[in-house]
């Protein structure tokens, strides 16, 4: 699998991968074992990922790293799109959030973005895309998922910070934007 060192804001790493013949269960674990490893210095056998075990019914989507039997002091979060996937880790001091999209929306998709969107010219595809991926982070950050629909929340002008309106937490987002992938990272210090 293909992976690429993303230039993040500090305290956060975050890694790109592709490649349509691994599942995106595998990109998950490999790209966070490899942003482990190499935020520790240890070698990749050193470090194991898995999912957390689920204590209640449910699905679980957190990943945790280990290394032996210590859990190791890391927030993991991804996002996959098609056969990309992009994860993240920061020590648990960070609230964070990742999205990812491609320059090719399908009509399905470009329906909801502009069902939701605030923009005044949503016929722009790349501004639309770009708008909707910085929302989505926004919503991975909250951690509240579908319970909070997507226009309640708010960027400001510039779109370097966004916010939900019922909660004080304001997000600064960066964009991670790689190759042919529109990547966002919305992400705040507690």
């Amino acid at each position: 699998m293909e992976s690429v060192l993303l230039d993040t804001p500090d305290g956060i790493s975050a890694r790109l991968g592709w490649d349509p013949k691994v599942t995106v269960h595998d990109r998950r674990r490999i790209l966070a074992r490899e942003l482990v490893a190499d935020k520790l210095g240890l070698e990749l056998k050193d470090v194991r990922v898995d999912r957390e075990a689920p204590q209640q019914f449910g699905y679980h989507t957190r990943l945790i790293a280990t290394r032996g039997e210590e859990e190791l002091p890391f927030v993991i979060k991804t996002a996959s799109f098609r056969t990309a996937t992009v994860v993240a880790i920061a020590d648990p001091t960070f609230v964070f959030g990742l999205d990812i999209r491609d320059l090719q929306p399908d009509e399905v998709t470009i329906h909801d973005m502009q069902r939701h969107s605030h923009l005044l010219d949503e016929s722009n595809i790349l501004e639309l895309i770009s708008h909707w991926t910085r929302v989505q982070a926004v919503l991975e950050a909250d951690a509240r998922g579908v319970r909070v629909k997507p226009e309640y929340v708010r960027l400001d002008t510039a779109r370097r910070k966004g916010w939900i309106r019922d909660r004080h937490a304001q997000y600064e987002i960066t964009d991670l934007s790689r190759d042919a992938w529109i990547i966002t990272l919305a992400h705040a210090k507690v």
